[in-house]
């Protein structure tokens, strides 16, 4: 991963989850089939804070609920600017690679799946994305997770460069 996560450690954010996926894992044994699910789980404050888990137990709900604690252990802090990315973004984890572009206002979310949780769950509400190679739930979910840590606002480079921001602006 990056160098420049920023994450987020709070629990007085109003955080709102949304399901991804959910699986039926089935082990066979001798003694039958035992049917256990695991479930995808984002979570984020609609303004710059998301995280995913991942649950797994007997039941649905139950496995749900461990997600969602699973994402609220891993909340990273993403820029926004004006309703979109600062700029362009590519990924990849596993065979899933991610492609991130800032869109004008009014664009919408144009993104499926996995992605569109994620993005949703930021806050962001203007991009373009696409997604190539696997559509595996688990890596489409890491790679966008990835993309959006890589993403650097105007003080992160200002400040790499050394750059007063006011100088530049103002004259």
């Amino acid at each position: 991963m990056s160098n420049n996560i920023r994450r987020i450690k709070t629990s007085d954010l109003e955080l709102k989850d949304r399901l991804v996926s959910i699986q039926r894992v089935t082990k066979v044994t001798k003694g039958g089939r035992t049917f256990t699910f695991s479930a995808i789980v984002v979570v984020g404050d609609e303004n710059g804070i998301v995280g995913y888990g991942l649950g797994k137990a007997g039941e649905v709900t139950t496995a749900i609920g461990k997600g969602v604690e699973d994402a609220k252990k891993n909340l990273l802090k993403v820029p926004v600017y004006k309703g979109t990315i600062p700029h362009e973004q590519n990924a990849k984890y596993g065979g899933a690679k991610v492609w991130l572009k800032p869109a004008a206002s009014g664009t919408g979310v144009k993104a499926g799946g996995a992605m569109r949780a994620v993005l949703e769950s930021v806050g962001i509400t203007d991009v373009l994305a696409k997604s190539k190679g696997s559509s595996n739930p688990h890596n489409l979910v890491k790679a966008t997770i990835l993309a959006l840590t890589e993403l650097r606002d105007a003080n992160d480079v200002a400040y790499q460069r050394q750059v007063n921001l006011d100088k530049v602006f103002n004259g």
